[in-house]
């Protein structure tokens, strides 16, 4: 299961109700903060979601609107020594865009904080046991734009019932078969992972897109994603100028939605021009399950169930 946090969901300038472009994404004990603009700081404070373990830092693209916020997060983490270093992945026009954000910041003396500056290439960049982290190129605006493709591998469930009929206690037995170990009983017999293990299943898939300004060229990498998130700044009466500042309508972005078998579509990236109302009218009679992300809402993506919003407290 993957956690999907909106920290603002505004298109180049922020509206009463919509902030900067940014988004948290958690799976188990990682956390990535997706773009950074301008005002994410209080937004992280007002989610609860807050500081810690805030390390790690994807970019989608590097104008403004997306990397403002990256000067005040990093001047915050320095004066309070909050998190010793920062990674931030991003093209590398973002990235030089980020450095010269932070000689701003921090002078030309060394920051404070150890800033780690990764040039992202499409592909896998961060993997483990049970989880991978993609990169593929989007087409936008200026060069070195990403999308991120969030992934569980695959897993074989353990068959309780089979365990038990070949005598298998409860315990370490059962987790190195788990872990692809064969194992001996007390009696001698040895038992393999194909005796308890069942066939894999797929595991969850959520993809994650900031600005776009075509789609022919996205639906390999967000094909059968089981929650697609994704820019709809635009509707089709204003087209000519999502085309002439590389964007996309809801209607584009549903489409897409379609074609490429996702289970689900949230947009953001909305223009402030538009009420919710109006994106999902475009949006609903070509893909009917699409949501309009709104700032602070909380979604749990989950291969074997529906996409589901989680309340907030109080």
């Amino acid at each position: 299961m993957f956690e999907l946090v909106f920290l603002g969901t505004s298109a180049s300038a922020p509206s009463i109700r919509r902030g900067l472009p940014a988004a948290m994404v958690m799976y188990n004990e990682y956390r990535f903060l997706i773009d950074c603009g301008e005002g994410t700081q209080r937004q992280l404070l007002r989610s609860g979601l807050g500081f810690r373990r805030l390390d790690k830092i994807l970019l989608t693209h590097g104008h403004l609107d997306h990397i403002l916020g990256l000067a005040g997060l990093a001047s915050t983490f320095a004066r309070w020594e909050m998190i010793d270093e920062m990674e931030i992945y991003g093209g590398k026009w973002a990235l030089d865009r980020v450095e010269a954000l932070m000689r701003v910041v921090f002078g030309p003396t060394r920051p404070p904080i150890r800033l780690r500056l990764i040039d992202l290439k499409p592909g896998v960049f961060l993997e483990d046991d049970s989880f991978q982290l993609a990169a593929f190129p989007v087409t936008h605006r200026g060069p070195d734009n990403f999308g991120f493709i969030f992934q569980e591998k695959a897993r074989r469930p353990f068959l309780v019932e089979k365990a038990e009929a070949l005598g298998v206690p409860a315990g370490p037995e059962r987790a190195r078969l788990v872990r692809g170990q064969t194992v001996t009983l007390r009696d001698g017999r040895v038992i393999r992972p194909d005796d308890v293990l069942g066939p894999p299943r797929p595991g969850t898939k959520f993809v994650f897109v900031g600005d776009a300004s075509q789609t022919e060229d996205l639906i390999e990498p967000v094909w059968e994603a089981d929650a697609l998130a994704i820019e709809g700044t635009y509707t089709t009466l204003e087209a000519d100028v999502a085309r002439e500042f590389g964007h996309l309508t809801a209607r584009q972005a549903a489409e897409l939605a379609a074609r490429a078998g996702v289970r689900a579509l949230i947009l953001h990236h909305i223009s402030r021009r538009y009420s919710e109302r109006e994106i999902l009218e475009e949006a609903t009679p070509v893909f009917p399950n699409t949501f309009v992300a709104r700032d602070l809402d909380h979604w749990q993506i989950r291969r074997d169930a529906p996409l589901v919003k989680v309340e907030r407290e109080g």
